[in-house]
């Protein structure tokens, strides 16, 4: 794996230098790639999002967003409409990063609650919480609700293969014939359960969603105009 992320790594520096250039913007986006990657790899081997890096993170955000304010237009948008003038700036990044770390870590942690009442037990760590705090100081309101919606869904669309091919493969296959010995249930519907229960790592793919975001989200907007324009 260590040469893999080191590769990964790489190329989206390349990437944010073909995107940005040699601009303060840029320099934003490598430290929210650095901090992205090691959230993703962490969570997807170990199951942990640190404190360590979504908590500084979180703070560099916020600074970065004052320096290099998202392409969000929340702050503005309101101050014009509210107060008929649109604060500095630096003021606006700030205010648009508090607002999206504000949205992301909210949400998220109401969905968590809400799982845990339907469902009776915990169905996400406070890590990925923290994690979209963190995110939504760099992005904004619009690119953390851009991230969480592609990060669960991809997360739906992998995790559901994942789930399929356990049970295709026949995962844990000898756990349900002990258990079905015992009038636990049928073979194939205990194989189902168990595969159904595997945990997957949320912040990996909220971690991909926010690459996806900052790399092609520019992009895909540039060719969508080119298009509408033509």
């Amino acid at each position: 794996m260590y040469p893999l992320v080191e590769l990964l790594t790489g190329l989206l520096f390349v990437g944010c230098y073909l995107d940005f250039g040699f601009t303060q913007t840029a320099m934003k986006w490598l430290m929210f790639t650095c901090l992205i990657i090691v959230l993703t790899i962490t969570d997807l081997r170990v199951r942990l999002l640190p404190d360590l890096v979504n908590w500084p993170g979180f703070v560099a955000g916020l600074f970065l967003s004052a320096v290099v304010p998202p392409d969000d237009g929340t702050v503005f948008f309101l101050s014009v409409n509210l107060f008929h003038r649109a604060p500095p700036a630096p003021l606006r990044g700030f205010l648009d990063g508090l607002i999206g770390a504000a949205f992301g870590s909210l949400l998220l942690w109401g969905a968590a609650k809400l799982y845990k009442v339907a469902r009776g037990r915990e169905g996400m760590g406070f890590g990925d919480v923290k994690m979209m705090a963190m995110v939504g100081a760099f992005l904004g309101l619009r690119g953390t609700f851009w991230t969480i919606l592609l990060g669960t869904l991809l997360g739906s669309v992998v995790g559901g293969a994942i789930i399929v091919g356990l049970y295709a493969s026949g995962w844990q296959l000898a756990l349900a014939e002990r258990a079905s010995r015992r009038s636990l249930g049928t073979v194939n519907n205990l194989r189902w359960a168990i595969a159904s229960q595997y945990q997957l790592p949320l912040g990996t793919f909220l971690g991909v969603a926010a690459l996806l975001v900052v790399y092609v989200g520019p992009v895909a907007e540039a060719y969508l105009a080119a298009k509408f324009l033509s």
